[in-house]
């Protein structure tokens, strides 16, 4: 059996980020992806300036935008800043970069590697030939995303899942878009992502609020309205699981979606993927690195929960709250970045 100082358990952002910081530390480790190909991802594409755009290569940002439009039922607002904004990245591309990063700094790497059983010390999982391959770690990262085996295996339960669909047609869009409307995703949002040769059209919202199939069914009577025949496309769904019960559990670590740390109110994932999996390897390297990124990464979610719950209680304050953001958002007295919306 062979043995690793760390076995990261799944190929997301947040796994790569951590298992090429532990690689360039000197740490043994070997990181396993349960699908074949790394990258593929329910996603709009979507990365911001202030997070991943600037530790990307150029050659992987597809569109760039310096405006953001914001539409509610009564008001838009146009967002103008000096850099981009967000830009667009192709998310198997850049699965498939960062992996060839984590690989180059050190990192083992195996794909197509479902894991089957956590137990203290030891991972069994299975290779492409249905034989089971057991390895052995002193310290287990979960990165496996909103169902976690390592999740699962710590007893953790998870009760705040949002939902997110998207669909990448083919075409040209010029304008990014964000679009909220109470009558037609709750208090979710619907977006237009512009990328190379696609445009990324789709919808968030909480289980809570409103069940997955409603929450498609509006969404492609939303898009057809716009010219986007969305019934002839194949659309993906997926779940984002924002029930944060802390990060470290002795020797085994969560982080970024396994960890519950995306936003419930936006959907927001990879840059909390990627800033939490760089600080577990920081605190795994040295253990008393405090990880003051997860902790501002865990208040900013409370405070998005702060505003679902808000929101959550008529249709009528949810649809005021959409208009005072946006009013907020044309007077300036709100930020965009306060609320970074899907990635």
């Amino acid at each position: 059996m062979e043995s690793f100082d760390v076995i990261v358990i799944g190929g997301g952002p947040g796994g790569l980020a951590c298992a090429k910081k532990l690689a360039l530390a000197g740490r043994r480790v070997l990181l396993l992806e349960r699908r074949k190909l790394i990258g593929p991802k329910v996603c709009a594409g979507g990365i911001t300036w202030d997070g991943l755009v600037q530790r990307v290569p150029e050659h992987l940002v597809e569109r760039a935008f310096r405006r953001q439009l914001i539409f509610s039922r009564r008001q838009q607002v146009c967002v103008y800043e000096k850099n981009p904004i967000i830009a667009t990245v192709n998310r198997r591309t850049l699965g498939q970069w960062m992996m060839a990063d984590a690989a180059g700094a050190g990192g083992r790497i195996r794909t197509g590697m479902p894991v089957r059983e956590v137990a203290d010390g030891t991972v069994t999982a299975v290779d492409e030939q249905g034989r089971p391959q057991r390895f052995r770690f002193r310290h287990l990262v979960g990165a496996d995303g909103s169902t976690s085996v390592v999740r699962r295996f710590l007893g953790l339960g998870s009760n705040k899942f949002g939902t997110g669909i998207n669909y990448q047609v083919p075409g040209q869009y010029e304008t990014m878009e964000w679009h909220l409307d109470y009558r037609i995703f709750g208090y979710g949002y619907a977006w237009i992502f512009p990328h190379r040769d696609t445009v990324s059209i789709g919808a968030y919202g909480t289980r809570e609020n409103m069940a997955p199939a409603r929450l498609r069914t509006h969404l492609i009577r939303w898009a057809e309205a716009r010219g986007f025949h969305l019934e002839r496309e194949h659309g993906r769904a997926a779940l984002i699981n924002f029930d944060y019960q802390g990060f470290q559990f002795g020797r085994t670590w969560l982080v970024g979606d396994a960890a519950g740390l995306a936003s419930g109110l936006t959907g927001e994932g990879i840059y909390p993927a990627i800033v939490s999996g760089e600080a577990v390897a920081r605190k795994i390297i040295d253990p008393d690195y405090a990880a003051d990124e997860i902790r501002r990464l865990a208040q900013k979610q409370h405070r998005h929960e702060r505003i679902l719950r808000l929101a959550g209680r008529n249709g009528v304050l949810c649809s005021l709250l959409m208009e005072a953001l946006v009013l907020m958002l044309r007077m300036k007295l709100l930020d965009f970045h306060a609320l970074e919306m899907a990635d």
